[in-house]
């Protein structure tokens, strides 16, 4: 794509500068989760997907008694029946008393029409450097719960650490973020799940996948970067039917995130870089795509994340029309504090973005139009 493809915001009425702040009115906002309501001290760990029936399901770790990682955190959910402009009350998803309830990262199975939900657990009394070190009293386990009803009932939570979890891994994750479900190739309808963990031996931090070809019946183990030093990620198809894993980044003399490849559905991963263009202060981001090339029309993967090399401010969306060899047309979403984020293609061509802001007060979504993205080339 020539450089005459690169986004001109204000032929679409958004300015591409990106030392200049948002301009309020121009995309639809809205607070999700904020902070000291519900009986919450803290929301954190923002995920999101539009549900088989068109609505959107947000998710969040409720943090019971302060900010931290550890102690009482349920996992709890919002919804909205019109394209986020306003919510449903609060509800719980996974409540085990004083435990740690956590790491929410779903994944909307296209065929079934069902919601899976993927989610990590600890005792509430572990802290994080306790179950690195192997000093914990439990450790960390990986949990499946399914919604068949479009997020409005949740199964039982069903371990699954056998399959997922190596013996010599201590701390891990799931997401945070979301899955996604392969659209073309030999592995099309496989549930992909973003994950990260720590080797026991050597502390050394790691992404990985973890995947179903069943429906979510059953999952397996894919495989994990091939090298540490990164942890938190997200996966996107491309159109040539690789995946690519954009993770986060431990590596403080490159503050860019590190990428790497799967040719297998995310069976191993290969060619692991840092991306120059994605500059990060050592986060969690999210990537998606918006669109498949279609004729003359590129394809669109949008990205977000706190785009500073040393806070975790400037929350920027960029989009690739190349299948992420380059990024275009970015535009900082909000100038202040911002940390996680979780992208989501909402019904009708539109991209919302459900991010932590203002020193994890609220999590707010904001709203791209689809006439915006349509004009990105």
């Amino acid at each position: 794509m020539a450089l005459a493809a690169v986004l001109s915001w204000q032929s679409v009425g958004l300015r591409a500068q990106a030392e200049q702040p948002p301009v309020k009115d121009e995309l639809q906002r809205a607070d999700v989760f904020v902070s000291g309501t519900g009986g919450y001290h803290t929301f954190r760990i923002p995920s999101i997907v539009a549900t088989p029936k068109g609505e959107l399901l947000a998710f969040a770790e409720g943090r019971a008694s302060g900010r931290g990682d550890a102690g009482n955190i349920d996992l709890v959910s919002r919804r909205s029946r019109d394209g986020g402009r306003t919510w449903s009350d609060l509800a719980v998803v996974w409540n085990d008393g004083d435990n740690t309830c956590g790491n929410p990262c779903p994944v909307v199975d296209h065929d079934t029409g069902r919601i899976l939900l993927l989610a990590t657990h600890n005792l509430g009394s572990d802290r994080e450097s306790a179950i690195i070190a192997q000093k914990s009293r439990g450790t960390r386990t990986v949990w499946l719960l399914v919604s068949s009803d479009d997020g409005l009932t949740w199964e039982k939570p069903r371990e699954l650490t056998a399959t997922t979890k190596l013996a010599n891994w201590t701390w891990y994750a799931t997401g945070p973020g979301a899955g996604i479900q392969l659209e073309r190739g030999e592995h099309r309808g496989r549930l992909v799940v973003p994950c990260d963990h720590i080797e026991a031996e050597t502390k050394h931090y790691y992404s990985h996948v973890i995947y179903s070809d069943d429906h979510g019946a059953t999952w397996q183990l894919g495989g994990s970067s091939p090298r540490p030093q990164v942890n938190e990620c997200e996966v996107v198809e491309r159109a040539d039917g690789s995946l690519l894993l954009n993770m986060r980044n431990y590596d403080r003399k490159q503050r860019r995130r590190q990428v790497c490849v799967s040719s297998d559905g995310g069976q191993t991963w290969r060619d692991q870089r840092h991306d120059p263009m994605l500059i990060e202060p050592i986060c969690q981001a999210s990537v998606r795509r918006m669109r498949w090339p279609n004729e003359d029309v590129p394809g669109l993967i949008a990205f977000s994340n706190p785009a500073h090399e040393s806070r975790r401010e400037r929350l920027t969306l960029r989009f690739s029309v190349d299948d992420t060899k380059t990024w275009i047309g970015q535009r900082v979403l909000h100038p202040g504090g911002s940390a996680y984020s979780c992208l989501v293609a909402l019904p009708g061509g539109a991209l919302g973005c459900l991010f932590e802001a203002d020193g994890y007060r609220r999590i707010e979504l904001v709203v791209v139009s689809a006439a915006t993205l349509a004009a990105v080339r």
